[in-house]
C-alpha cells in the first residue's frame, strides 16, 4: 500500500448550523437516540454528542448490523452497555430488531416516567432525538420505526437538511436531525473508516487510494471475501489486486487500461451492499 498519509477531513458549513440547532432543541428532549454504524460503531460516533446529550437518556442503536461481523458486534454491544448506554441491534432497512425500539426507550426512560406519575402527568410521549452521523441510516430508521414515509432517504450524506417532528404512537415522539460529523478526525484512521461507509462525500475523495487501503484491510482480516467475490490472487500487493479487480470486471478506459476509479467505485458498491459479506472495519479494546 502507499505509503502517503490520507489526511481526510470534511465538515461543510451546514454541519455547524444543525449542531447549533440541536444544542437549541435539547432542552424539549427526554432521550437522544445515536444511530452507529454496526461496522465502525466508534470511528461512527460523534464526540460531540456525548456533550450535547450529557444528562439524557441515551440509546444507542447499532445499525446496518445485518452488514457487520455479528460476532464482533456483540462485543460492541456489551462495550456500550458497560458504559451505561441502553443498546439495541438492528437493520432497519428489512425491519430487524425493530420491535424492542419502544419498550428500550422506555426502559430507559422509565424514572421520568415515575416522576411524571407522581405529579399526576399521565400520557405525555416522550420526546426522542435522533442523532448520528451522515449515511447512518437516520431516515431509514425513522420511516421503519413510523412505519411510514415521513423521512426523506438517500444512499449518500446530507439528504437531511432540516429537523422535523414525528409522532411514533400515543409513547414516543421524535425529532429527525440532520447528521453531522465534527470538525477533527485526530486519528487518520477515523476518515478512511467513515470513506469506506459512505459517510464522506465521495467527490472529495481519491477514490482508488482509498481503496487500496480497504484492500489491504480486507486481505489482513476477511481475505476469502475478496477471493470468494473476486476470485483474485491475494498474495498480490493492494495495487496489483486492484488491477486485476478492474481487469477481470471489466473496468477499463479506451486501449483496455485499467480504469483504478472505477474499480473502486464497484469495490464500495460491494462493499458497502453487503456483497462481501458481513465485515467489521473496527473492535472494542475491551
Amino acid at each position: 500500500m502507499n505509503d502517503n498519509k490520507m489526511n481526510i477531513q470534511w465538515y461543510p458549513g451546514h454541519m455547524t448550523k444543525a449542531k447549533r440547532m440541536m444544542q437549541e432543541d435539547i432542552k424539549l428532549i427526554d432521550i437522544v437516540i445515536e444511530l452507529l454504524d454496526a461496522r465502525i460503531p466508534l470511528s461512527s460516533k460523534n464526540p460531540d454528542i456525548d456533550e450535547l446529550a450529557k444528562n439524557k437518556y441515551r440509546l444507542i442503536l447499532l445499525n446496518k448490523a445485518d452488514l457487520a461481523d455479528a460476532a464482533v458486534t456483540k462485543k460492541w454491544e456489551e462495550y456500550f452497555n458497560e458504559k451505561g448506554f441502553f443498546v439495541l441491534c438492528l437493520d432497519s432497512r428489512k425491519n430487524t430488531g425493530m420491535k424492542a425500539i419502544t419498550d428500550k426507550i422506555m426502559e430507559a426512560c422509565k424514572e421520568k416516567l415515575e416522576r411524571d406519575r407522581k405529579r399526576g402527568i399521565i400520557g405525555r410521549p416522550i420526546r426522542a432525538m435522533v442523532v448520528g452521523i451522515p449515511n447512518v441510516g437516520k431516515s431509514t430508521f425513522i420511516n421503519s420505526f413510523s412505519k411510514k414515509a415521513v423521512a426523506k432517504v438517500g444512499n449518500k450524506p446530507g439528504v437531511t437538511k432540516g429537523k422535523q417532528w414525528i409522532r411514533i404512537d400515543k409513547n414516543v415522539e421524535l425529532l429527525d436531525t440532520p447528521g453531522i460529523l465534527w470538525p477533527k478526525f485526530e486519528d487518520e484512521a477515523i476518515g478512511l473508516r467513515l470513506s469506506y461507509i459512505g459517510s464522506i462525500n465521495d467527490d472529495i475523495l481519491t477514490k482508488s487510494e482509498i481503496a487500496l487501503s480497504l484492500i489491504d484491510f480486507l486481505k489482513n482480516n476477511y481475505c476469502n471475501t475478496l477471493i470468494d467475490r473476486y476470485n483474485i490472487d491475494i498474495e498480490k500487493n493492494s495495487h496489483e489486486i486492484l488491477n486485476d479487480i478492474a481487469i477481470i470486471r471489466k473496468c477499463l478506459k479506451k486501449g483496455n487500461e485499467p480504469d483504478y476509479d472505477k474499480a473502486a467505485n464497484l469495490i464500495f458498491d460491494d462493499f458497502r451492499s453487503g456483497k462481501l459479506g458481513r465485515i467489521s472495519l473496527e473492535a472494542p479494546q475491551i
